[in-house]
């Protein structure tokens, strides 16, 4: 049997990369097959600095492969998506990937040997005092591709929405239940007046304390303000008047798209809530879509379930459409601060306004500084399912995320339950836990939210949320979840054609066409619980 040999060509772009995979003999993937091995064994390493490579399906010892020019062994069996080394590397020795220190090795490492938990190690820990300049020759204008429009709902504040929707929102944890039932009157009588009726559940806003329930309230009342919302109910229970009237002080929509029903003041809270929600539909039945600009759209970038692929396929996509929104005068959110640790100083070099690295650098080590008041190590980010798809350590995990922000400049810094306000791309604070990260940005005013995946999950959030797949296992196996397969970038060489595609089905979910968690029903809140309960 005649070997054939195939080299990923990685392609390096101002920060994050691309694949493009040459056709030989009519094969479209990477495969080195021995004159002795029937099953092949695909890899693909990012930069020429790199001490790894990833497989692409799973590999056994003895199996040979073949990464520019260099043919090496397997001596361990490689699950998918998981690192073998390159060269020999010495206990104590920087491990690179992406061209940067993924963590350091715990032990000798063998060229050929599986690279994961076992032998690499992170390396972050405390806050750290940064020396990142940053320089305006590394950051590059992004133009829009092209003139691309969406059929939004324009707001009185000259916000646009993608949807045009009534929110039911419990001020308190006492009335989750009673909200979600009036939603569901708003849903049997909707006709066509709004695109839903939907309730907001959550826990809180009664026994917190301090800043814990000052937040609780700030996201409620960015929630509350939201520009895919035509009106909103907010429910309280009534023991908590003065509460809701601060919350009220946050809520920026039309007096005469707000309602609120105070349980313990009215005979019958549930004929209250119905009589808000049909008051409310009166109004947004006469809303219309008009054709917006790309430049008012916001979008939400995010990443979870991750695995090797995410970022190398799923995350640099978002990366490109990050470009194309930002360079059209658009607004995009990176949140899951958590998940740039590792990988930060690459945001600080590419955004050279005056004080912005400062506030970058201050973002992450109040997290870190957040961690280690609660007793918790800095480091231990990757969850299981990251790590059972290939990721090892938070650096390794960092620094595919950050490829979704593309090579957009920071132009901003929010905190928790703020709202953008400025162009470009904002860093805001929030965990990487994925409810409570969609959660923020949906009340920093996300519009759509682009979530990218290696493992997948069901979950949806108040606004559209398209699940992106880093691999086509998955986008094949879960078509219920997904709503964009980034994995076809390992099966063509035509990327651009792949970009468009997802441009144009970002365009179509703007314009109100429904993402999978949509169509399921899925909408759930959490909020970031950070003080004391009573």
């Amino acid at each position: 049997m005649t070997p054939v040999t195939i080299e990923a060509i990685l392609i390096k772009q101002l920060g994050y990369f691309f694949i493009k995979l040459p056709t030989c003999h009519g094969v479209e993937h990477l495969v080195t097959i021995g004159a002795d091995i029937e099953k092949s064994a695909s890899c693909l390493r990012v930069s020429e600095a790199d001490d790894v490579a990833v497989v692409l399906s799973e590999a056994r010892a003895g199996e040979i492969v073949r990464v520019h020019g260099q043919s090496i062994t397997l001596t361990d069996d490689v699950p998918a998506f998981h690192k073998f080394a390159l060269r020999l590397i010495e206990q104590g020795e920087p491990v690179r990937r992406f061209g940067e220190v993924i963590g350091k090795a715990s032990q000798p490492i063998q060229p050929g040997q599986h690279v994961h938990s076992h032998n690499l190690s992170s390396t972050l820990g405390a806050p750290l005092n940064y020396d990142v300049q940053a320089s305006a020759a590394a950051v590059t204008e992004a133009a829009s591709p092209d003139s691309r429009t969406f059929a939004g709902y324009r707001r009185a504040d000259g916000r646009v929405g993608t949807r045009n929707e009534i929110w039911v929102i419990p001020t308190v944890g006492c009335v989750a239940r009673t909200s979600e039932q009036i939603a569901r009157y708003g849903e049997r009588v909707l006709d066509g007046r709004a695109d839903a009726v939907f309730a907001l559940p959550h826990p809180f806003g009664c026994s917190q304390l301090g800043d814990d329930l000052d937040d609780t309230r700030k996201i409620l009342a960015a929630l509350a303000s939201h520009p895919n919302v035509g009106g909103v109910v907010l429910v309280a229970l009534g023991c908590e008047s003065n509460q809701v009237d601060e919350l009220l002080k946050g809520v920026t929509l039309p007096q005469e798209r707000i309602r609120v029903v105070r349980s313990q003041m009215v005979s019958d809270e549930q004929e209250e809530g119905e009589k808000a929600v049909d008051e409310l539909l009166e109004l947004t039945g006469t809303d219309v879509r008009t054709d917006c600009s790309v430049s008012e759209l916001v979008i939400g970038l995010k990443c979870g379930g991750s695995d090797a692929l995410s970022g190398l396929t799923a995350n640099p996509l978002l990366g490109d459409v990050t470009d194309w929104v930002t360079g059209a005068g658009g607004r995009a959110v990176l949140t899951e601060i958590p998940e740039i640790f590792g990988a930060e100083h690459l945001l600080m070099a590419r955004s050279p306004a005056e004080g912005m690295s400062s506030r970058i650098a201050d973002l992450v080590n109040d997290f870190k500084d957040y961690f280690i008041r609660q007793g918790q190590p800095v480091n231990e980010n990757p969850s299981p399912g990251n790590k059972a798809g290939g990721i090892t350590t938070l650096e390794e995990k960092s620094l595919g995320a950050v490829q979704k922000a593309g090579k957009a400049p920071v132009t901003d810094v929010i905190r928790y339950a703020e709202r953008v306000s400025e162009r470009g791309l904002t860093l805001l604070e929030a965990p990487g836990n994925d409810a409570i990260s969609c959660t923020a940005l949906a009340a920093a005013g996300a519009t759509v939210i682009l979530f990218t995946t290696g493992r997948g999950t069901p979950l949806g959030f108040p606004v559209p949320t398209m699940k992106i797949s880093s691999n086509t296992p998955l986008a094949e196996r879960k078509s219920g979840w997904i709503d964009f397969n980034a994995g076809q970038v390992l099966e063509t060489d035509n990327k651009q054609a792949i970009i468009d595609a997802f441009l144009d089905h970002i365009v179509a979910t703007a314009s109100g066409e429904q993402t999978c968690s949509e169509k399921k029903g899925e909408r759930s809140i959490a909020i970031w619980k950070k003080g004391v309960t009573l």
